[in-house]
């Protein structure tokens, strides 16, 4: 039988996910923030634009450090869950508009950060609209939580398990992220690694999973059989009823010249 389709917008793929993302998705490592200050890219009063911010993840943890934080979001759920969840945050301004048209002013931002999201961008347009919004001195940061499936035995099995179910997993893992066309020259960006992860049970496994945009959710046939091979997959690597789960968090940053 084939795989029904989701939603193919990434506008609105999540609409349906923002409890679990809330709840189970990686935050950022706080070693992110000093690494950039030490690369001389982030002060205390750099202006911020989180682009595809979500339910502000990312955006927190530069609110934290007392930035200005613009979260762009198109999804109007993840964006309201955002404003809720940051709303003592006097200097986070959530904005409704995408990476190709972020709504923000020309020359007015310090640091672009993109958290989980550039896959899901226009590379040429995103990078026209960055480039606008940015100051001439300007950096982006794109930031990904990436498994560590090459080397974890548990998160080998957990990606043949989204293989099995995903609806378009491959196609999303596919997409070609062209980091040489988008920063315009491969001399022009490095990339940065940190150590993350968070350690779950069941419960908050099975969330983790249903927190991603390609996995079925009850209303589907092989929701059921898919809890079953994760509970089967929990069973095998648990240790004292709990999953740690890792990470290699990425930063890929530099300059639009």
């Amino acid at each position: 039988m084939d795989k029904p389709k989701f939603n193919q917008d990434p506008r609105k793929r999540f609409s349906t996910r923002v409890e679990n993302y809330i709840k189970y998705r990686p935050k950022y490592p706080q070693e992110i923030i000093l690494f950039l200050k030490q690369e001389n890219i982030l002060i205390n009063n750099s202006i911020i634009a989180d682009i595809g911010s979500g339910t502000g993840i990312l955006s927190e943890l530069f609110l934290k450090n007392g930035n200005k934080v613009y979260g762009v979001e198109p999804n109007q759920d993840m964006r309201k869950a955002a404003e809720q969840l940051l709303y003592n945050y006097s200097d986070f301004i959530s904005i409704s508009g995408s990476a190709e048209s972020t709504e923000l002013n020309s020359d007015s931002i310090d640091l672009i950060t993109v958290g989980q999201a550039f896959h899901w961008f226009d590379i040429v347009k995103a990078r026209t609209e960055f480039s606008r919004i940015l100051k001439p001195d300007g950096y982006v940061a794109l930031i990904w939580n990436r498994r560590k499936k090459q080397e974890n035995e548990f998160l080998k099995d957990y990606e043949k398990l989204l293989i099995k179910y995903g609806t378009d997993y491959n196609e999303i893992e596919k997409r070609k992220l062209n980091f040489d066309l988008f920063f315009g020259n491969p001399n022009l960006y490095k990339i940065a690694h940190f150590y993350n992860f968070q350690v779950f049970d069941f419960d908050g496994l099975k969330g983790r999973l249903l927190s991603t945009s390609y996995i079925p959710l009850s209303d589907s046939p092989e929701h059921n059989n898919m809890i079953c091979d994760l509970q089967n997959l929990f069973n095998l690597y648990q240790k004292e009823g709990e999953i740690r789960f890792e990470y290699d968090t990425e930063v890929i940053y530099g300059q639009l010249k």
